[in-house]
C-alpha cells in the first residue's frame, strides 16, 4: 500500500491512500485541498502510479532481506 501524507505543525491535512485511490482530508484546509487533487485526474493518476513505482519495485527487496536476517 502506498500512502502519502501531508502534515503541518504534526497535524495531519491531507492523505493519499492506494488502497482508498483517492485523497482525504482530514482538516478543513485538507479537505479543500483533497477536493482539488481529486478533481485533477492526471494528478489522481499519477498518484495512484506510484504504487508501483515505489512499493512493487521495492518489496523483493526488502522480502529477501528480511529471509536473511532471521
Amino acid at each position: 500500500e502506498y500512502i502519502d501524507s501531508y502534515f503541518f505543525n504534526k497535524l495531519e491535512l491531507t492523505r493519499f491512500s492506494s488502497s482508498v485511490g483517492k485523497f482525504v482530508g482530514f482538516t478543513e484546509y485538507g479537505v479543500g485541498n483533497a477536493e482539488y487533487w481529486n478533481n485533477n485526474p492526471s494528478y489522481l493518476s499519477a498518484m495512484k502510479a506510484q504504487k508501483e513505482v515505489y512499493c512493487l519495485n521495492h518489496v523483493p527487496v526488502y522480502y529477501s532481506n528480511a529471509l536473511t536476517k532471521s
